[in-house]
C-alpha cells in the first residue's frame, strides 16, 4: 500500500507525520485510537479526514 496520505513539510508540525499536509498528526490519531475512539468518533471529530486516512496512519506506524 502506498502511504500517498502521509505527509512530511517542515512548515507543518516541525517535519512530523501528518495527514494530507494538515495540521493533524498521524500519532494524534494512533492515540485516539488506543484511547478507544472509534473510526466513526475521530471522523465525526475531524470532519476533513477521510476513512483511508485513518488506515494510512495505523500502515504507516506498523511500519515505522
Amino acid at each position: 500500500m502506498a502511504l500517498d496520505r502521509i505527509t512530511f513539510d517542515p512548515n507543518i508540525l516541525g517535519g512530523r507525520a501528518s495527514i494530507r499536509g494538515m495540521r493533524i498528526s498521524v500519532s494524534l490519531i494512533l492515540k485516539m485510537l488506543a484511547g478507544g475512539m472509534t473510526r466513526e468518533r475521530i471522523l465525526d471529530e475531524y470532519p476533513d479526514l477521510e476513512s483511508a486516512d485513518i488506515d494510512q496512519a495505523v500502515v504507516y506506524a506498523a511500519r515505522a
